[in-house]
């Protein structure tokens, strides 16, 4: 059974179409890219996915449970994490406190434990900081924890911003944009980290990217959308010359 299913999704804004009957299935463990031009509904895709819009109609699932109609943190404590194509960090709190802080909602103590500080707040706040530093160390970052986050260079920030979704403990992790604004050896960094994320983390992984050494390098299966609508799928070698993609990334007709 795929781990997500997405049905005849659609959603208007205002009346126009944003995205429209956006069917995809992604397997358990697959790295799957959405690509399209600028406007061409991908970031509403993943809005729609993770809560922030609620579709006009059609159907996702994710491990056989409906999601259309649930709250972005409902979805988050069922599974699915994301990073932002603008980076959405907590500038002014540490390093460490921007992971820390994607743990609270799997804390075991009330808000009496944490207003005084007994019961089980002393034990579960050394777990989550052990777990932080542990994130922190995975993705090179130990050495910064106390920094302010927004005083990273923006490739720590982006590594930071990941380490922070995964503390979440998600089992399908959805990447917007995550080479934006790195330069070519960065963006060869990025794919081994993110090859190393599936493995080290057993996850599922579906991105949205401009760079196509990136989705070509890292991608198995690929989805093309145009003005909200897909317009082909494939392996990537099957997209690269497809005469429907190339006209919308060049904007002229292509012959086949």
């Amino acid at each position: 059974m795929p781990l997500l299913e997405s049905r005849n999704l659609t959603h208007y804004f205002d009346g126009l179409c944003a995205v429209s009957d956006f069917n995809l299935d992604v397997e358990p463990g697959e790295i799957v890219g959405i690509i399209g031009p600028n406007g061409a509904g991908k970031t509403t895709v993943f809005n729609l996915f993770t809560g922030v819009y609620r579709a006009t109609g059609g159907s996702v699932l994710f491990d056989g449970s409906e999601i259309v109609g649930r709250t972005p943190s409902e979805i988050t404590s069922l599974g699915i994490a994301r990073t932002f194509q603008n980076i959405r960090l907590f500038k002014e709190l540490s390093v460490l406190d921007n992971v820390r802080v994607a743990h609270y909602a799997q804390v075991r103590y009330n808000a009496i434990e944490a207003l005084l500080q007994i019961g089980r707040y002393r034990a579960e706040e050394k777990r989550v900081t052990d777990r932080a530093m542990d994130l922190l160390a995975a993705f090179r970052l130990e050495d910064h924890a106390e920094e302010p986050a927004g005083n990273l260079p923006y490739g720590m920030q982006r590594r930071l911003e990941m380490a922070r979704a995964l503390a979440t403990g998600p089992r399908l992790l959805l990447l917007d944009e995550p080479a934006a604004g790195m330069n070519p050896n960065e963006i060869v960094q990025l794919m081994d980290l993110i090859q190393w994320i599936r493995k080290s983390f057993g996850l599922t992984i579906l991105l949205i990217e401009h760079q196509m050494r990136l989705v070509m390098g890292i991608c198995e299966r690929l989805k093309v959308l145009d003005f909200g609508a897909t317009i082909a799928e494939g392996l990537p070698r099957d997209i690269q010359n497809h005469p429907k993609v190339l006209e919308a990334y060049l904007g002229e007709e292509v012959s086949p």
